[in-house]
C-alpha cells in the first residue's frame, strides 16, 4: 500500500505545486497578462492551466510546432470553447484560423504560473511520505529546490545530495538566511495546524499539507490540503461503478 501512494505522490506532484504557486502569484501578474481588474478567476480555471501547460511540454518534445483549441479540447476532454475562455483570461495568444504556436503559449504560461525561476521549497516531517517528496527528482527538473527536511528527530532520515537534514529548533535561523516559498507539511496531524502557523509567524506564504487535516491559515496564504485517503475513496467509487 505504501508504494502505492508513494507512487501517487510521484505522479502528482508537480501539477499539485504548480497550483500552489499560480494561487500565489497569480494576482501580481495581473496588468501584466491583460486580465481586466473586475475580472476574477474561478478556481477552476487556475486549476486546469497546469493541465495545459503540460500537453504543451510534451507537444513541444514531439515537435508540433502548432494546435488548434479543438486538438487541446480532445487531448483534455474539455470543450474547444472552454479552452479559449480560459487562456483568454490571461491574454490573446491565438490566433483565428492558425490556432496556437505551442512553444510561444508554453512560455506564456509558464510565466504566468512563476514557473521562469528556481522556488525554494522546505520540507517539514521527515517520516517515509516527507523523504519520497524530498527525493522526487522531478521537482527540481521544474524548478522546485528542495533545501531542506527538518524534523524533532533527525536520525535514519535519508535524503539526495545537497539537501539539509536539520532538527526543528534550527528552522528560524534557517529561515531567516534562506528565501523560503513553499513548505510541505508532512508531520502528523496532532502538530500539523502549530507548525504551520509558527512557519506562517515566520514568513511562509505558501502550504503544501499531507498531514490527514485541514490548515486554516488565513486569506494571506497559499494552502493546498492534500488528503490522500478521500483520494483512495473517489478511486473506490469509481471501481465500484466500473461494471
Amino acid at each position: 500500500m505504501f508504494k502505492i501512494i508513494i507512487s501517487v505522490i510521484a505522479k502528482k506532484a508537480n501539477k499539485i505545486l504548480t497550483y500552489i504557486l499560480l494561487i500565489y502569484k497569480i494576482d501580481k501578474k495581473r496588468n501584466r497578462y491583460k486580465m481586466k481588474k473586475t475580472k476574477s478567476i474561478s478556481e477552476n480555471v487556475l486549476r486546469r492551466l497546469p493541465k495545459y501547460y503540460r500537453i504543451l511540454k510534451e507537444l513541444e518534445e514531439e515537435n508540433i510546432k502548432k494546435i488548434s483549441s479543438t486538438a487541446i479540447s480532445k487531448m483534455l476532454n474539455f470543450t474547444a470553447s472552454q479552452v479559449r475562455q480560459d487562456l483568454s483570461n490571461f491574454g490573446e495568444f491565438g490566433h483565428q484560423g492558425y490556432g496556437y504556436d505551442v512553444i510561444y503559449l508554453k512560455e506564456q504560461i509558464n510565466n504566468i504560473l512563476g514557473l521562469n525561476r528556481v522556488h525554494n521549497v522546505i520540507v517539514v516531517g521527515g517520516g517515509r511520505i516527507g523523504q519520497a517528496l524530498a527525493n522526487y527528482k522531478g521537482f527540481k527538473e521544474e524548478g522546485f529546490a528542495v533545501l531542506a527536511v527538518f524534523d524533532i528527530k533527525t536520525d535514519g532520515i535519508n535524503v539526495g545530495k545537497g539537501i539539509k537534514v536539520l532538527n526543528m529548533n534550527c528552522i528560524e535561523e534557517f529561515l531567516q538566511n534562506n528565501n523560503v516559498e513553499i513548505c510541505v507539511i508532512a508531520t502528523q496531524k496532532e502538530v500539523a495546524p502549530t507548525v504551520a502557523q509558527q512557519l506562517k509567524g515566520l514568513g511562509v506564504k505558501s502550504f503544501w499539507n499531507f498531514a490527514p487535516c485541514d490548515l486554516k491559515l488565513g486569506a494571506d496564504v497559499a494552502v493546498e490540503n492534500i488528503n490522500m485517503s478521500e483520494s483512495l475513496f473517489m478511486l473506490a467509487y469509481k471501481n465500484k461503478n466500473l461494471n
